[in-house]
């Protein structure tokens, strides 16, 4: 499928779109899109593995109205409701989430929201129940990868210890993605103390890609802040759980990968002052849940939990899997309705195999 996926996004999907094949045949049911934000106005795209998750406003301006013009927009309570058996949801009902929580998601994604007059859940971190703005660590340790010197290192903070040779871009994002694996499996404060040695050793002190001064830094890299939560749920929007710290929860022991999903509600919910019923899996991905992380969040209070991919109308949907169609840059309006649509999904079938994830892997640092 690879050799005619480029055929599939240039000229198929192109065509079938423009003829409203999509939207008259699409198969009934929900489907979920999500995003990671906006891209803020004057921001500098500094690779495409590491921005390639973010959307242009324009963009997703064009994606809404294509979906309120063909399909049925429903709000997380709608979803609620319909989980709880107390509603029916329309037949190409289509719900939109955001995960991470960056402050992009107030300044730049709600007043696209606002004026297309519609509603998203969005996933944040336990980070974002303070007052404090921060950063992603997995974003953090990539812009060190990507800006440190070429050649072999090696960066230890107590026993944890990562060696390797910083060459070309796609060796530097292995070596990340190695590390985002490996840094998954200690708790918050070690990820931090190896991402303060790598600094040192890398002599980037005084690189600062997230810079509490500059407004466009803050948009692009900075969390939301409690503060901020607040201005959301204010505007009709509505608050998930995307962990306390951005973990990969298959590479944790079942008691942090538990501890993760279950503190994260309850700081949210003190924060809030509101319940929060919804998580995301961080990254989302196959790789990145067992079977064991899957049964948890049910366990954790919640009562629904998301995945990454897999999603589309018609697709097969358990509570705590639900599937997600993952919006990315390059994707175009028409591969954007190809998969809403669940054509796509329809065609991986046809072809007997499955469909390739579509969160993130080594070539996309954001989940």
């Amino acid at each position: 499928m690879k050799i005619v996926s480029p055929f599939l996004k240039r000229v198929v999907y192109p065509a079938l779109s423009l003829a409203g094949t999509f939207h008259r045949t699409s198969a009934t049911g929900l489907a979920v899109v999500t995003y990671h934000g906006v891209l803020p106005e004057g921001y500098k795209s500094i690779d495409g593995a590491l921005d390639g998750n973010l959307i242009t406003a324009e963009m997703l301006h064009r994606q809404l109205r294509l979906l309120k013009t063909h399909y049925d927009l429903i709000s997380p309570d709608d979803v609620l409701a319909w989980h709880q058996r107390h509603c029916e949801l329309p037949p190409r009902a289509v719900l939109l989430t955001c995960d991470d929580g960056l402050l992009n998601c107030l300044t730049d994604m709600l007043p696209v929201l606002q004026a297309e007059k519609v509603q998203c859940l969005f996933f944040v971190t336990g980070a974002s129940a303070g007052e404090a703005r921060t950063m992603l660590w997995y974003e953090n340790l990539f812009l060190l990868f990507l800006r440190a010197p070429s050649g072999p290192f090696e960066v230890s903070a107590g026993k944890f210890v990562v060696r390797g040779e910083l060459r070309s871009g796609d060796s530097r994002r292995a070596i990340w993605w190695d590390s985002v694996k490996r840094l998954s499996q200690v708790d918050e404060g070690s990820r931090a103390s190896f991402i303060r040695a790598a600094r040192i050793q890398f002599g980037l002190e005084a690189d600062r890609d997230f810079e509490p001064d500059n407004a466009v830094s803050c948009q692009r890299f900075g969390l939301l802040t409690c503060v901020e939560l607040r201005e959301l749920t204010s505007a009709g929007m509505t608050i998930g759980a995307h962990t306390l710290s951005h973990p990969m929860l298959s590479q944790q022991s079942p008691e942090s990968a538990y501890a993760e999903m279950f503190e994260s509600r309850v700081r949210l919910e003190s924060a809030l002052q509101r319940r929060v019923w919804a998580f995301a899996y961080p990254f989302g991905h196959p790789q990145s849940v067992t079977a064991q992380v899957l049964a948890m969040p049910q366990k954790a209070g919640y009562e629904i939990a998301f995945l990454n991919f897999g999603g589309g109308l018609g697709t097969h949907l358990p509570p705590f899997e639900l599937p997600r169609v993952h919006v990315t840059a390059e994707m175009k309006l028409a591969e954007f309705e190809a998969q809403v649509s669940g054509f796509y999904m329809r065609l991986h079938r046809r072809a007997e195999r499955p469909a390739p994830s579509v969160a993130i892997t080594q070539g996309s640092a954001s989940k």
